[in-house]
């Protein structure tokens, strides 16, 4: 692979994946590094997608992901399932390897890796993930009807998660670790206001418990180290996101929190042919559809440098 190519995309979901339909339709023929297990992104751990529009009966996120693959394949979009190692950004020439030890190269480069969700680190937290545990209040809210449920997290992301639960679920359990919040005036308010919600403060989860989904949290005190247990079919991890921008540091400029950062409403990084799309550059909405849409305004940014 030692000739320069026109364009490698770095990540797939919907972001990596729309910015390769677009490229491939513009005879860009990009490169498409999808991740060794990431393939699909954050969507690959979701059940039912029932807000993207189009789908009037919802659609699973892998199938979701599966479609806009094929689609990207469709035009002509190189899929490579392997993880990009290391990034050299800086030239008129950006090079990249693999994990597999190829070296590509491109004259441009879309970044589109996401953002994991912070894991409390339990056992069950992964095997029961989309069976009782979730990290999208947006995405699966939905299916705790007239359930008890909990958020763990103390940020306004957890109150804004427990409020929005309390349309569906007959109880929160707001559990933070400390006993005052991290989130804005505004937003505790808003949650300590909202009958639905109750506050465990200075409690954490010791274990989740459920065979095939979740049926109760052991929770401790962490002033006491006392253990008790509540009966609560869904639990939902609000304590942060995690961008996956490592390889970009010292090279993209980031944010304080390691998200990227971009110019304005475009995708252009601080490097020249460099843009960024979906939850690697996005605090706030962290949606497929706004992804989708990060991703398509990418590969037209690309599409602009390159003809230029």
């Amino acid at each position: 692979m030692s000739e320069i190519n026109n364009l490698v995309i770095v990540g797939s979901g919907p972001a990596g994946y729309t910015a390769a339909i677009y490229a491939s339709r513009a005879q860009l023929n990009p490169i498409v590094y999808e991740g060794a297990i990431t393939a699909g992104g954050a969507l690959m751990n979701t059940t039912e997608v029932e807000n993207f529009p189009g789908f009037t009966d919802g659609i699973m996120g892998p199938k979701l992901m599966e479609d806009m693959r094929a689609q990207a394949k469709r035009f002509g979009a190189q899929l490579i399932t392997d993880d990009i190692v290391e990034m050299d950004l800086g030239g008129e020439v950006k090079t990249l390897k693999d994990g597999s030890g190829n070296v590509v190269k491109a004259k441009s480069v879309i970044l589109a890796m996401g953002s994991a969700y912070k894991e409390i680190g339990l056992a069950n937290e992964k095997r029961l993930s989309g069976r009782g545990v979730s990290w999208c209040a947006t995405c699966d809210g939905f299916f705790y009807r007239d359930q008890v449920i909990a958020v763990v997290g103390g940020g306004d992301s957890a109150m804004e998660e427990a409020n929005f639960l309390t349309k569906f679920a007959s109880k929160v359990y707001l559990i933070h670790r400390r006993d005052t919040l991290r989130a804005s005036k505004i937003m505790a308010e808003r949650a300590q206001n909202n009958p639905k919600i109750e506050f465990l403060f200075n409690t954490e989860v010791a274990e989740i418990n459920g065979k095939d989904k979740v049926e109760s949290l052991q929770l401790r005190n962490t002033k006491t180290g006392e253990l008790s247990t509540r009966e609560i079919t869904g639990l939902f991890v609000a304590i942060g996101h995690s961008p996956r921008s490592e390889l970009l540091a010292g090279q993209v400029s980031l944010d304080g929190e390691g998200y990227v950062q971009v110019e304005g409403r475009s995708t252009r990084t601080n490097l020249k042919g460099v843009f960024a799309c979906g939850d690697l550059v996005d605090h706030t909405y962290r949606q497929a559809i706004t992804a989708a849409g990060s991703g398509c305004q990418a590969a037209l940014d690309a599409e602009r440098f390159l003809n230029h």
